[in-house]
């Protein structure tokens, strides 16, 4: 029974680490769901089935471990090594963050689409932009995006991707996604309109500066505690905010 319980935990620590956790993603898709025109929250929620952009925005991570959607694995994250830019970076041929990004977005603005393709599509989506907010999303391809960084957060051993995936979230507040955009979203439309502005190509590059800052102030055998917490609460905050309006404002276009 303990070598059976011993693999599990195993075979659970090698799965790759995918974007937001649960909290980060609802929160991303919770903004951008308030910051959808009626007309268009009213369509979404009818090609979801009902559903609202919350109830499938972690969808994708659990997917991507199918087979059926294995195809969209390397689609979470792009990764720039120190000394190069995304363009000179060389590609993944399974497509990045940014490539799905701007494909599901062509092909749904393109219409016609049968409703299930529409459906998957949209959900992948919705999570999709959420990850390129994600600083270690935007990491390097020698440490995986730092799931090579080993670190400890307060006593207990980690990896820097994890943190910043889950852990620094959790820590930064404990509130519900309600909550997080009541207390985040309260820019105003000029403000949020800048926000938007932009390819996702700008987006990402606003991660991977991020990304690089956080490999210069976590380096290996770092202990994360209470100071990097409060440095870095403000930017989690505001990479959850951008993500969510900018999702908004792809739905917006696609629908509006």
């Amino acid at each position: 029974m303990k070598r059976v319980l011993l693999l599990a935990i195993l075979a659970m620590l090698s799965l790759p680490s995918f974007g937001w956790g649960q909290k980060g993603h609802d929160v991303t898709a919770y903004i951008a769901e308030c910051n959808l025109k009626t007309r268009v929250r009213n369509k979404v929620t009818n090609i979801l089935g009902g559903h609202s952009l919350v109830y499938y925005a972690n969808w994708l991570d659990n997917a991507s471990h199918t087979p059926e959607y294995e195809y969209t694995r390397t689609w979470h994250y792009a990764n720039v090594d120190e000394g190069f830019t995304y363009e000179t970076m060389d590609k993944l041929p399974e497509g990045d963050v940014i490539t799905a990004i701007e494909d599901l977005t062509a092909k749904l603005k393109a219409g016609n689409l049968e409703p299930e393709k529409e459906k998957l599509y949209l959900m992948m989506l919705i999570h999709l932009v959420g990850d390129m907010h994600c600083p270690m999303h935007a990491g390097h391809r020698t440490d995986r995006g730092g799931n090579s960084v080993q670190i400890k957060f307060f006593n207990s051993p980690r990896k820097l991707h994890g943190i910043w995936d889950t852990d620094l979230v959790e820590a930064a507040h404990k509130w519900g996604y309600v909550d997080w955009q009541y207390q985040i979203d309260r820019s105003s439309k000029t403000t949020k309109r800048h926000i938007a502005e932009g390819p996702p190509e700008k987006w990402f590059n606003e991660t991977h500066a991020i990304a690089t800052q956080i490999y210069a102030d976590t380096p290996e055998g770092t202990v994360v505690s209470y100071d990097y917490i409060a440095k870095y609460t403000p930017v989690i905050e505001d990479q959850l905010m951008r993500g969510g309006i900018r999702l908004a404002k792809i739905l917006n276009d696609i629908y509006g």
